[in-house]
């Protein structure tokens, strides 16, 4: 089942989090698992504790969610081009989310006016979690603008995350943003007039030819956001004269009672807050009488900080004991009017019977059936570069490998070192002068602490002599040879690695490939399994990572070993997560093409399913028919991996390193890698123009083939 559907809204004041709460309860009643999820706090206006979402479905369900990102810590990340960082940190919130869920419900961000960075927000997220997304909206003239807009945030180059609509509010009186709305303040109809007011045929968006579904239409109930007298009490500052039933009776409406008491009989109505003068005693007497009459009127306010004479007060006491509350405040009974005729509609989060009552009118208008349906469909979910280097991390620190960087020096490296042990994710050993090193480090304003070894290669190269002579002896390698070849640092990490005292190496910020994985070679050796050695990278697209390889070790593979570079790629592929679908990569897809090039691919292509026929491959295809869903299906509609491929295997070097480099380069995109394959230990190569993330990556990398 495995779905996670993220709510987004077309802006302010649309009821995100009460169609949230309603959702989880529709698919509750389904008996689908259900996880709730809200990945940034976002509070509103009078919000001094947790986050409302996160509290109010704990609340109201038996779901434990995790605690939100808090907001300043999002931007402040976004601030500093951190966004990958703040997704990975979404990405282990989400994991806990999911433990027990079939379905996660994913609460996004809401565009406010204080919120003008929720929508790049809210497509990180969606890209994150590949998750399915769903429009809350309501009515309003430009509707139909704002769904075309959120369909091209949420689109990729195989069409939109945006699966469906969510009308909410419909019917509403004014904007619906108030709880007890201005054009209530003098007229005398009731909530049964709004409630059976009808809606235009324009509020609803026209779904024609959208790739959408219109889930449901939320109708508008002003009892639904009808407010306590209790949070009318805390709104104004209002001192409490007699509480009553201050947490139990509601304001459905309000009435200013300036005229004479025969003039203002007929606004005594059950859920009316009246409002008028401390010293207009006849209008509190008439009041008190008709609770006295069994008339459940919400409350009384008086204004201008005056109370009725206290003889009135003793024979209005048997009145105010039917749970009458009794407020005063100090302004007058216009300005108080109008400050309650724009109290915020926001329920309020203690408020749970009114939520209860929310979440299920949300749920019994929501199209059950294809909620249903759509939460059978068996999905496998792309896996995003943030799933991707969360999962790195992760496995990682399970292990914690020594990787030793023979580069220690240089002032990337030191940072990622220092970054690795903040996060865990290995012991790190730094080759170099350790006064040099502790000098980069102070520049860049940190600290290697005790978790960070650093090993001065002058007082260890002596005891690798030996042993490199028994390695490569039969190659005519003798003492003074080794200890020459030694003088290297990258030699000097090798041999480390081949005797056993480091689990992995990573290099190449200073050196090139040749010069970081000719040792490799020489010292380590190939594993068995493995005809050649060969690499591949991890390319971090905006919405998903996949595989390219070989760009970095073979400049032009017979058929043979482009099936093995093929196999390795896989391999790998699957243990770092991803289910691999391999493209092999020519000019020409399928039959059409003829000539060596496409030959070769095509012979390996039948190579690799021979030698393994677990592995979904096809070839050749071109690029773009691997790629992309519509390319793939008009190319090869009977592939398994058209347009689905996650695994590229490129005929050669030249076209591979060309295209690494130019998807990287072009499109800003993260590459982890050259990742090589093959060797009986890790070894990795950097690119000299590597940041200190990629150095980070790598490392996690190592640590895992370490592993």
């Amino acid at each position: 089942m495995s779905h996670t559907f993220l709510l987004v809204s077309t802006g302010a004041g649309a009821g995100l989090t009460t169609v949230a709460l309603g959702l989880v309860r529709a698919l509750d009643r389904m008996g689908i698992r259900t996880g709730f999820y809200k990945p940034i706090a976002q509070l509103r206006d009078g919000d001094f504790g947790p986050e409302r979402s996160t509290q109010l479905i704990e609340h109201m369900s038996n779901i434990t969610a995790p605690q939100p990102i808090s907001l300043h810590r999002a931007t402040t990340l976004l601030g500093s081009d951190q966004e990958g960082l703040l997704m990975e940190e979404v990405i282990a919130l989400y994991q806990q989310s999911m433990q027990h869920a079939d379905v996660v419900i994913v609460e996004g961000l809401v565009a406010d006016g204080h919120a003008g960075y929720a929508t790049r927000l809210n497509a990180a997220v969606a890209r994150a979690l590949d998750a399915e997304v769903l429009l809350v909206g309501k009515p309003e003239s430009n509707l139909e603008e704002y769904i075309d807009i959120a369909a091209r945030a949420f689109a990729d180059d195989n069409g939109t995350a945006l699966i469906g609509i969510i009308l909410n509010k419909v019917g509403a009186c004014g904007d619906g943003q108030a709880a007890l709305q201005a054009d209530e303040l003098q007229s005398g109809a009731g909530d049964d007039a709004l409630l059976m007011r009808k809606s235009s045929p324009a509020e609803f968006p026209d779904m024609t030819g959208k790739p959408f579904h219109f889930i449901g239409a939320i109708p508008w109930q002003s009892a639904l956001i009808a407010p306590r007298m209790l949070d009318v009490a805390t709104y104004l500052g209002a001192e409490v004269v007699f509480a009553g039933k201050l947490a139990w009776r509601r304001v459905q409406r309000i009435e200013v009672c300036a005229r004479t008491v025969a003039n203002t009989l007929s606004v005594y109505h059950p859920h009316t807050l009246l409002i008028f003068p401390g010293d207009r005693d006849d209008v509190f007497i008439a009041a008190c009488m008709s609770a006295m009459n069994g008339v459940p009127l919400a409350g009384v306010l008086l204004t201008g900080g005056m109370q009725p004479h206290p003889r009135v007060m003793e024979l209005c006491a048997q009145a105010i004991q039917t749970g009458l509350p009794v407020l005063i405040v100090e302004s007058s009974s216009y300005q108080t009017a109008a400050k309650l005729a724009n109290m915020p509609a926001e329920v309020a989060v203690d408020d749970y019977t009114l939520i209860d009552r929310a979440m299920d009118h949300v749920a019994n208008h929501l199209d059950a059936d294809w909620l249903k349906a759509r939460c059978a469909i068996e999905r496998q979910p792309r896996l995003s570069p943030a799933a991707f280097r969360y999962q790195l991390i992760q496995q990682a620190s399970k292990v914690r490998r020594r990787i030793v960087l023979p580069e220690g020096e240089e002032p990337r490296t030191v940072m990622a070192a220092h970054q690795c042990q903040q996060r865990h994710i290995a012991h790190c050993i730094l080759l170099g002068n350790p006064v040099k090193i502790h000098q980069v480090a102070t520049a860049q304003g940190i600290v290697l602490d005790d978790g960070i070894s650093i090993i001065d290669p002058a007082d260890i190269r002596q005891r690798y002599v030996e042993p490199m002579v028994a390695l490569r002896q039969h190659k005519g390698m003798t003492s003074e040879i080794a200890e020459d070849q030694l003088q290297t640092r990258i030699v000097l990490a090798t041999m480390m690695l081949a005797v056993g005292e480091v689990d992995g190496l990573v290099a190449g910020a200073l050196h090139s490939t040749a010069n970081t994985v000719r040792p490799a070679f020489q010292l380590i050796g190939t594993s068995a399994s493995a005809e050649l050695v060969s690499s591949i990278f991890f390319m971090c697209l905006p919405d998903q990572v996949v595989v390219y390889g070989d760009c970095a070790i073979n400049p032009d593979p017979d058929a043979s070993q482009l099936a093995d570079i093929a196999i390795q790629s896989a391999d790998s592929a699957h243990r770092f997560g991803l289910e691999p679908r391999v493209a092999m990569i020519s000019y020409s897809t399928g039959e059409s093409g003829a000539g060596l090039d496409v030959d070769k691919v095509r012979q390996a292509t039948a190579i690799v399913r021979q030698r393994r026929p677990d592995i979904l491959v096809d070839g050749p295809l071109q690029y773009d028919a691997a790629a992309i869903a519509s390319v793939g299906k008009s190319k090869a509609p009977n592939s398994q991996v058209a347009g689905k491929a996650n695994v590229f295997i490129f005929p050669d070097l030249n076209t591979g390193n060309t295209t690494y480099k130019a998807v990287q380069r072009s499109a800003h995109v993260v590459s982890i890698g050259p990742m090589l394959q093959g060797l009986n230990k890790p070894v990795n190569d950097l690119s000299r123009g590597a940041t200190v993330e990629d150095i980070v990556y790598t490392v996690a990398l190592t640590a895992i083939q370490a592993g």
